[in-house]
């Protein structure tokens, strides 16, 4: 039986969320600058877990996570900012500040226990 991976999944889910953000926030609030940020940095998280899956070494391998840790934590950023300058409501910010802090603590655990 395959063990899920969590970090793995959460983070293709908040990429299609964010990809879904991106579309709306393009549509209909004609934002652009800090929607095209939100979507590299929110759908780059999933790509670099997805690269650190075939690793070449331990160190390369927490290299990709720590990409994914600071692309999560820039992702934050773009959404506080978005919400902040009322490109998005409160719910939808509250709703992906959630997802987004459970990725970064997943995150955060994954790469100090590689390190230790």
């Amino acid at each position: 039986m395959k063990k899920d991976n969590v970090i793995k999944e959460k983070s293709f889910s908040f990429a299609i969320e964010i990809v879904g953000l991106y579309k709306y926030l393009t549509e209909t609030k004609r934002e652009f600058v800090m929607s095209r940020q939100l979507l590299k940095s929110g759908t780059s998280i999933g790509a670099n877990v997805r690269e650190a899956e075939f690793a070449q070494s331990k160190s390369d391998f927490i290299n990709k996570m720590s990409i994914s840790l600071k692309e999560a934590n820039e992702a934050d950023y773009w959404l506080e900012l978005l919400y902040i300058t009322n490109y998005i409501d409160e719910r939808t910010h509250k709703e992906f500040k959630i997802k987004s802090t459970e990725i970064l603590k997943l995150l955060v655990s994954i790469v100090k226990s590689s390190k230790g």
